[in-house]
């Protein structure tokens, strides 16, 4: 499976993906949609920020947009 999201990716750019991925991140309890930060972080800062691990996230995300 080719990745279509990176960890490099700000919240925002993912978040303008498709309505699911707010869904995906709310299961890890990242409230992006409404965070000021979610325009500027990119993926894998805010998994650090949060103490999560941003492969988790990715794989999760990257299973929204199948080949």
């Amino acid at each position: 499976m080719s990745e279509k999201v990176n960890k490099n990716m700000t919240f925002h750019q993912v978040l303008q993906m498709s309505p699911q991925v707010a869904k995906v991140l709310g299961n890890f309890n990242l409230g992006c949609v409404g965070c000021m930060g979610a325009i500027n972080e990119t993926l894998e800062q805010g998994a650090i920020a949060h103490g999560l691990d941003v492969n988790d996230i990715l794989r999760e995300l990257n299973a929204l947009f199948p080949e």
